[in-house]
């Protein structure tokens, strides 16, 4: 998939876990690892914007677009 979510790198600046991300973003942790791993087909914008809150970044930080191998 062309679009990876950076989540695990923001997390990991901010030396938060998982469980505190999710409860704080309103989502559960599993609904956060699908999201990590690259199965989330789509994000809603209102979920985008908590993430952003929540870790106070761009969604640029969160969301980055690389070229698939042909």
């Amino acid at each position: 998939m062309p679009i990876v979510v950076r989540i695990d790198v923001e997390l990991a600046k901010r030396k938060m876990s998982v469980g505190e991300f999710a409860e704080k973003v309103g989502l559960t942790p599993a609904n956060v690892a699908v999201l990590k791993n690259g199965r989330a087909k789509a994000v809603r914008f209102s979920t985008l914007e908590a993430m952003c809150r929540v870790l106070g970044c761009q969604p640029g930080d969160l969301l980055e677009w690389v070229e698939e191998d042909v």
